[in-house]
């Protein structure tokens, strides 16, 4: 994992845009991008189900039979298996359509939705990857507005959270990462986002 790119947000909480693999994150909460089944599939929610054992498999499927398949932008909780973390947050991404049919709202509801619950499970922090850039195909520059710009908003509400991670797969993902949020500190001076620290 690299070294982190932090920037505060507000007065009390911080960003962090790292390099690495999720699934060795020690926070309260990280993030799945999940399908619709919540049974496992490929890339991160794979990699997820893979090292957090058979236990995290059978969490979802009791969350599937209580409530049926979970729809694109919404987000649910399940305790985290053989991980050390407390839960994993599972979401479901859009798949890029050329952005004609709601995909930014339902990605920015992804982050959203993911946020209000460890706000919910009273997580301190929470790690997310590039939610929808892998198979389901959006664009990494276009992504990470949305992620950067929906954390930051959350982050200047009352939260519980203090540090939200971005664990990136690939130098190129990081880089465009750090660009959008370079971007979003120059576009948007109240909302008091500052480097910290960088490698």
């Amino acid at each position: 994992m690299t070294h982190p790119v932090r920037y505060r947000i507000g007065p009390q909480a911080a960003l962090e845009l790292v390099q690495g693999n999720i699934v060795y994150e020690t926070v309260d909460a990280i993030v799945n991008a999940a399908n619709s089944s919540l049974l496992g599939g490929e890339g991160v929610d794979g990699a997820i189900h893979r090292a957090a054992g058979p236990a995290l498999l059978e969490e979802c499927r009791k969350v599937r039979d209580q409530r049926g398949s979970l729809a694109p932008g919404q987000a649910v909780a399940t305790r985290a298996g053989n991980l050390n973390v407390r839960y994993v947050i599972h979401t479901v991404g859009p798949v890029w359509q050329g952005g004609k049919v709601n995909e930014p709202q339902i990605l920015e509801s992804c982050y959203c939705h993911c946020m209000e619950e460890a706000a919910r499970l009273h997580c301190d922090t929470i790690s997310f990857p590039s939610i929808s850039t892998g198979a389901f195909g959006y664009p990494v520059a276009e992504a990470a507005q949305i992620a950067l710009r929906s954390v930051a908003d959350h982050l200047h509400k009352r939260t519980s959270l203090k540090v939200v991670r971005f664990v990136l797969f690939d130098a190129h993902t990081h880089s465009t990462y750090e660009r959008a949020a370079e971007s979003l500190a120059n576009a948007f001076p109240n909302y008091e986002i500052r480097t910290d620290a960088k490698p």
